[in-house]
């Protein structure tokens, strides 16, 4: 069997979840444009520029999540879907899953953004693995706007999917292929990992090296 792996903003969507997110707080007045503008130039800008220190970004962008149940936050999450993430999902990214799955591989969706965010958009592609940012929650069942465990970032993103192997029982050379599609300069430490790395969308960093090293590279845009 073989074991593919998706990274989800501008990779299977054609925008970046962790930017939406912030604009559906902002349209239903639940943030200031200033939160808005804080995510989507500051700390956008510095992962683009691979700068970006993640302790300080999720203390930042899981906080909202602290004000409301989960009801409220499911609810919440299906107009953001609706009008925020399904206009993004590409014909392309579709068949490409469909292809794996079709295929009979083991599928992963694995993201920097965090497990609330990307669930549901996982299991419109029919993703049934996930990795995302862990967050923690109160004995209600809550977020609590802090998150546990090692951010699914960069270096992160290797470790997480060890762990997910072990849990499994498993490691990566139980898979035949293993197939990381991602659209960062970030995800180099997977990328070289893996045996059949994808660029998808790639930024220019990513073309860059892709390109080098004679890597396959989607254009979903």
């Amino acid at each position: 069997m073989n074991l593919a792996i998706f990274d989800l903003d501008h990779t299977l969507i054609n925008c970046d979840s962790d930017n939406e997110w912030p604009k559906y707080l902002l349209q239903k007045g639940l943030v200031d444009q200033a939160f808005v503008d804080m995510k989507n130039y500051k700390f956008y800008q510095d992962y683009l520029n691979g700068c970006l220190d993640i302790d300080e970004f999720l203390q930042f962008q899981l906080a909202p999540l602290a004000r409301f149940s989960r009801d409220e936050l499911d609810e919440m999450h299906a107009e953001y879907m609706r009008d925020f993430i399904v206009p993004h999902i590409s014909t392309m990214a579709k068949l490409l899953v469909r292809g794996h799955r079709e295929a009979g591989d083991e599928m992963l969706l694995l993201s920097a953004t965090n497990e609330f965010i990307i669930a549901p958009i996982a299991k419109t592609f029919g993703i049934q693995n996930i990795i995302g940012v862990q967050l923690e929650t109160d004995a209600a069942g809550n977020y609590t706007g802090r998150y546990i465990g090692t951010p699914s970032f960069k270096e992160g993103k290797v470790t997480r999917l060890q762990q997910w192997l072990a849990q499994r029982g498993q490691k990566l050379s139980d898979y035949a292929k293993v197939y990381f599609y991602s659209d960062s300069h970030n995800d180099l430490p997977l990328l070289e990992v893996v045996t059949d790395p994808v660029a998808v969308n790639p930024d220019e960093k990513l073309a860059q090296y892709a390109q080098l090293h004679g890597w396959p590279i989607l254009n979903f845009m």
